[in-house]
């Protein structure tokens, strides 16, 4: 049974503790010199102390251990998690090789693997409930490192991957309660907390960055709770579930990863071609982008939560709706059809037409 006392309050708690710790996260940082300096590539133009994601995990963890759930999978989830962040705090301070922050998160994924976090089966219409059987454990280590450095990725703007992983968290969190999956409510309204504490010190202008202390773990934990809660799901489609709730950055790491394999280079190598880059190269203005991130994230949201509680026709509607968001995105971004935004012209002629017929 959920308590909705216990989970304001841990919410609370996570919430306040973030935000307080940031402050002195935020010296810590200056002082061992873990900051980020502007260049070519990014968009900041002053030095900017990193590993605000410590704030996120400490407060976060007082949150659970306010609801001290009982869960085998606990000690997996913690124990990965710790890696994760101490694999964060050194990049952040020593910058480490790509190598050798993929074999962090492995080890992060070894310990849920171990523990029996694993995507075992997917849900397809006619052809039923599929075992994935011996391929279920690759899956599930590229889902976790996947969703890992997708939310890493979209990194890039002030508040950005802060915002997007909150509005996932949220709508995760509405589906735990729908189905009365207590663990993953508790470690979702945590997430929650801790991410809107450190909000207040991240959205733009940025007094601290996450990190990749902070993204990491981030994706980290909701690839966590989406193996338990959207996974879990017997729904037709139920394996789109969490690719809609995380579609804005699984879109955009799709899209570095063409771009590069097209274009011949390193997938690893960091660009300023990502697509809320792409929004502002568009003229929009750095809050306006993270702003229509958001609200292309919580769409996917609201679509995800419905996609959920649908029946198989319904659910097919619902997936055109989200492709058709999906191309708007890409169009506003100029990422297709080298640059054209047919849907997008034609919807700003359809909103002009509107207004003059109401100023008739």
């Amino acid at each position: 049974m959920i308590n909705a006392l216990d989970l304001i309050i841990a919410y609370l708690i996570s919430l306040i503790s973030s935000f307080l710790l940031t402050y002195p996260v935020k010296e810590f940082a200056t002082l061992i010199g873990a900051v980020d300096h502007p260049n070519h590539r990014k968009i900041h133009k002053k030095v900017t102390p990193r590993l605000g994601g410590i704030s996120v995990f400490l407060g976060s963890l007082l949150g659970i251990l306010y609801l001290h759930p009982t869960s085998e999978h606990l000690p997996a989830i913690l124990m990965g998690a710790v890696v994760i962040i101490i694999t964060g705090i050194l990049d952040d301070r020593f910058s480490l090789t790509p190598v050798v922050k993929l074999t962090g998160q492995l080890i992060a994924a070894s310990f849920l693997v171990s523990s029996g976090i694993i995507i075992e089966r997917i849900t397809l219409p006619i052809l039923g409930i599929i075992d994935l059987g011996f391929f279920s454990v690759f899956i599930t280590i590229v889902w976790i490192i996947g969703i890992t450095n997708a939310i890493n990725l979209i990194d890039g703007l002030d508040g950005l991957a802060t915002g997007v992983s909150t509005i996932a968290l949220i709508s995760i969190f509405v589906m735990a309660i729908i189905d009365s999956q207590i663990m993953v409510a508790f470690l979702s309204i945590v997430l929650v907390g801790a991410n809107l504490g450190f909000l207040y010190h991240n959205f733009y202008p940025a007094k601290i960055y996450m990190g990749d202390t902070g993204s990491n773990f981030l994706g980290y934990m909701i690839a966590v709770v989406s193996m338990l809660g959207l996974f879990k799901n017997v729904a037709f489609f139920s394996f789109i579930i969490p690719i809609i709730v995380l579609a804005v950055p699984i879109f955009d790491t799709l899209y570095a990863i063409v771009r590069r394999a097209f274009n011949k280079e390193n997938i690893m190598r960091a660009d300023n071609k990502h697509v809320h880059y792409q929004l502002i190269e568009s003229g929009y203005s750095h809050r306006k982008t993270v702003l229509i991130l958001y609200a292309f994230s919580a769409l996917f949201g609201v679509m995800a939560i419905l996609f959920s509680e649908a029946s198989t026709s319904t659910s097919l509607i619902i997936t055109v709706i989200v492709l058709f968001l999906i191309q708007i995105l890409a169009e506003l971004a100029g990422v297709v059809m080298g640059g054209k935004r047919p849907i997008v012209d034609y919807l700003r002629k359809m909103l002009r037409r509107l207004k003059k017929v109401r100023n008739r």
